[in-house]
């Protein structure tokens, strides 16, 4: 019989916000402090360590293997494999849920599994055709969230999704304002302690995420102006670009109990779906229907959800589709999603949120007392990933 996997040490920097304290710090330096994290926390020897899988959701962070770079600043051995995954914003999720397969498979028993982003050092893009033309030239910028496979920018798409599921401005407001107000009820009673460490390194250091807004209010919500091609989307309603790193030790049972490793959840099942090109809001719900259909639960007995906020209206559109279109159903999921407030609050470094939503989850499961909770996120262009964990008692 397969033995479980579990997850130890699991840790994120602050995320800081564009331009932000974490601007001058790189995106493997960003990863590499979220790796010694992770091995800190869990009191784990570098060299126990076989493998790092990470995500980084944008162009590679603008250099050569950036992962590979990060186990080289990390304390890892130079020795120890790499792996850099680009599932866009899925691309932290999926870096555990391939830690947890090599696992299962008994390929491997002690992975370093996680994500980084540095949204504030994203290059901008010129072609190689314009390096010796004659006049002006066009300067790509990546943060403009667009691809060639869609016409209208990620934006406009998630807010026409969204209206057709009936989910309209005023609701995702709301849901950015409530984003806030449990966020920061959490971050008073010192929820985020047990997974956020203060990045102090040279002459840079953060002890708090900088996005979140205290002076929020559904009117200066409203009075926001949507952005790009779309009808409800608002820099109110969505989450800011991001920089910061999450990390964790994925581990058979047997080597956590070897090496003594304090045992923060146990990952159930994992599922990765793929839908139409504009599918994002609602790409969490069916990773979530393939998760729990792999490990033959049902949506009644989770405790607790975490649906990343690419914007508010994915975990309303998400939300919704579990509750096969029943609003009071959906506003019942809503009560147990996001209760330590989501991306739209914390912020949203592509490549670390999906671990993040993992940590949180762990943390807020361990919290009250255990159970089981799953974490959901979407990815660009029709991507999504959920993973279920559970906390005994």
């Amino acid at each position: 019989m397969r033995g479980e996997v579990v997850i130890a040490g699991a840790v994120r920097t602050p995320f800081g916000r564009f331009g932000g304290a974490l601007r001058e710090v790189s995106a493997p330096e960003l990863g590499a402090f979220a790796v010694d994290a992770a091995l800190d926390r869990a009191g784990l020897a570098p060299e126990a360590v076989e493998a790092a899988y990470l995500g980084v959701g944008m162009v590679c962070a603008g250099m050569l293997t950036p992962v590979r770079q990060a186990v080289l600043r990390s304390r890892l051995r130079q020795e120890t494999p790499s792996l850099g995954i680009d599932r866009a914003c899925c691309s932290g999720m999926t870096a555990v849920g391939l830690a947890f397969k090599d696992i299962r498979a008994g390929e491997s028993s002690l992975v370093v599994a996680g994500g980084f982003e540095s949204l504030s050092r994203t290059p901008q893009l010129l072609q190689r055709s314009h390096a010796n033309r004659v006049g002006s030239v066009t300067v790509d910028d990546p943060l403009m969230m667009r691809g060639e496979v869609v016409e209208n920018s990620i934006s406009g798409y998630t807010a026409r999704e969204a209206l057709q599921h009936g989910v309209d401005r005023a609701m995702q407001d709301e849901w950015a304002l409530r984003s806030h107000e449990r966020y920061f009820a959490a971050d008073a009673q010192g929820f985020f302690d047990a997974e956020r460490l203060v990045f102090d390194k040279g002459a840079t250091r953060l002890d708090k995420d900088e996005a979140p807004r205290a002076d929020t209010s559904l009117e200066k919500l409203g009075k926001l102006r949507t952005v790009y091609d779309s009808e409800t989307v608002t820099a109110g309603n969505a989450p800011g670009l991001s920089d910061g790193a999450a990390a964790m030790i994925v581990a058979s049972t047997s080597a956590a109990k070897a090496h003594g490793l304090d045992v923060q959840a146990t990952i159930v099942a994992y599922a990765q779906v793929c839908g139409g090109p504009t599918s994002g809001s609602y790409t969490p719900a069916a990773a979530i229907c393939e998760v729990l259909r792999k490990a033959d639960a049902r949506l009644d007995d989770v405790a607790l959800i975490e649906i990343n906020e690419a914007f508010a209206a994915t975990p309303l559109v998400s939300t919704l589709r579990l509750a096969d279109g029943d609003q009071a159903g959906a506003e019942r999921l809503r009560e147990r999603t996001n209760v330590h407030g989501g991306a739209v609050a914390i912020g949203h470094p592509l490549g670390a949120s999906g671990a993040r939503l993992v940590t949180t989850l762990a943390a807020a499961l361990r919290a009250r007392g255990g159970g089981l909770g799953l974490a959901a996120i979407c990815g660009g262009f029709g991507q999504g990933d959920a993973v279920l964990v559970r906390v005994d008692g």
